[in-house]
């Protein structure tokens, strides 16, 4: 059977099921074919599981801590993984729910369930469903990467979508991969009551971030008692006994992490392997990301690639600002473009990290003359008030222009905080119109004037490490 449409949307995450609402208020026929969860990562295996059980997490760990309030506790804190289970998959399926209902009962969307494959360059197969558009977007995602690395297929391994089902409590968990998803995981099921060890291949944690960001991280994380191994090289997955192992060749330690359960994250695939794309001239690069102009256009005429699969960007800010390009573009006739946003993110630990624009080996290996500005968590009063003063805040703004390069807020709030940065940076505005604003006490963005306020040259001659 062969049906006709506007647009066919391929894939019901973030990007997805915006576009379609758009394209359908502007009187688009729109398909929509999804093969397994709405919602795409961040709903089903990403931001709303995973933060749904670091807040279980965080209240564990803020109950442990009573008696540094004042409240006294008689019976230690444990933790029911099934109910914190319980709590996440009714949080997931509202939102899954919600977003499939919200679809099927879209004037003018017609939703498909099943695997998309491309046929010719204006043609998709779904099942015994031929599906013909002019305009067609891919919105498929990534998944889990698992390497090739000498063991996986003799040795049982979760990966960050496996380990969200896991009802029982690891003794002790072993998580390969010392970067966001790695550390997430780390600090959550140390606080859960886990042993954890970090296996890291490179000499230092979230090895892309400053190295002043590496160090307060790991002081944070290290301080909850989770171990680490670092510069590991020659990783294997083992079995040791009736426990599972990481043989690991570092610098200093024992050469093997003996646990009970093994966390693979050390990154992630797009899902473009069965998509046919070949069929409708996409091309892709070397890792499978579809290649894409400044304004997702793929290699072939009237295909789009947004989200995750494109390789510009893996969260669902960047995700849902796809959405946004594309279809201001094709309805407004506007010119937006990727190049436009300014790169943002955050390290969901607690404290969170959350880094906007360029970091400060960025701005050193640019050659530019910048100011830097300074200020630790433990002169933020509401960081001490809360007991949570751990990390710093950082700024860095060029001297010429006076407009803010980038920022880091590695403390309480400052998933929150950096936002009055962002938008300012956004406004194209000297950072004098923050440094001069009155923000409300007690904050942490009341601390970022007062940063800005004291900012001194960044010595570019220092050595890069």
């Amino acid at each position: 059977m062969r049906q006709g449409f506007d647009a066919i949307i391929i894939g019901a995450g973030q990007a997805g099921p915006s576009l379609a609402g758009r394209l359908t208020t502007a009187g688009w026929t729109v398909a929509i074919v999804e093969r397994k969860l709405f919602g795409g990562t961040c709903v089903n295996n990403g931001c709303t599981p995973t933060k749904a059980m670091v807040a279980s997490a965080h209240a564990a760990h803020i109950a442990r801590r009573g008696s540094d309030f004042g409240v006294i506790r008689h019976e230690p804190v444990t933790v029911d993984m099934k109910q914190v289970l319980a709590r996440k998959n009714s949080i997931v399926m509202k939102s899954r729910t919600g977003v499939e209902s919200w679809l099927r009962g879209m004037e003018r969307c017609t939703v498909f369930t099943g695997t998309a494959h491309f046929e010719s360059p204006n043609e998709i197969r779904v099942g015994d469903q031929i599906l013909h558009a002019n305009n067609i977007f891919l919105n498929v995602g990534a998944r889990p990467a698992v390497p090739d690395m000498p063991g996986v297929g003799d040795v049982p391994f979760l990966t960050s979508t496996t380990i969200l089902d896991l009802e029982d409590l690891p003794k002790h968990l072993i998580i390969v991969g010392g970067s966001y998803v790695g550390l997430e995981f780390a600090q959550m099921y140390r606080r859960f009551g886990s042993e954890v060890t970090v296996v890291e291949r490179k000499p230092r944690l979230v090895p892309n971030e400053d190295e002043d960001i590496s160090s307060g991280v790991q002081a944070i994380l290290q301080s909850e008692g989770i171990q680490l191994r670092l510069d590991a090289n020659c990783i294997r997955l083992e079995k040791d006994g009736g426990e599972v192992a990481v043989g690991l060749d570092c610098l200093e330690g024992h050469p093997k992490a003996v646990g009970s359960r093994i966390l693979l994250a050390v990154g992630r695939r797009p899902n473009t392997d069965d998509l046919g794309l070949k069929s409708a001239g996409v091309q892709t690069d070397k890792r499978g990301y579809i290649t894409v102009d400044d304004q997702l256009q793929t290699s072939a005429p009237g295909v789009w690639a947004l989200g995750d699969c494109n390789g510009k960007g893996a969260f669902t800010h960047t995700s849902y600002n796809d959405f946004e390009i594309v279809a201001d573009n094709l309805l407004d006739k506007a010119s937006r473009r990727i190049s436009d946003r300014i790169p943002v993110s955050a390290l969901y630990i607690d404290p969170p990290l959350a880094q906007v624009g360029l970091t400060e080996t960025q701005v050193r290996q640019s050659g530019r003359a910048a100011l830097i500005g300074t200020r630790p968590m433990t002169k933020v009063g509401r960081a001490v008030e809360k007991g949570e003063a751990q990390g710093f805040m950082k700024v860095l703004v060029d001297a010429e222009s006076k407009k803010i390069l980038g920022a880091s807020i590695l403390g309480t709030g400052g998933d929150e905080a950096i936002h009055c940065i962002l938008a300012t940076m956004y406004a194209g505005a000297p950072y004098t119109t923050l440094s001069h604003a009155v923000n409300i006490h007690p904050t942490v963005s009341e601390l970022i004037p007062t940063m800005l306020q004291s900012m001194t040259p960044l010595d570019n001659t220092s050595a890069l490490k």
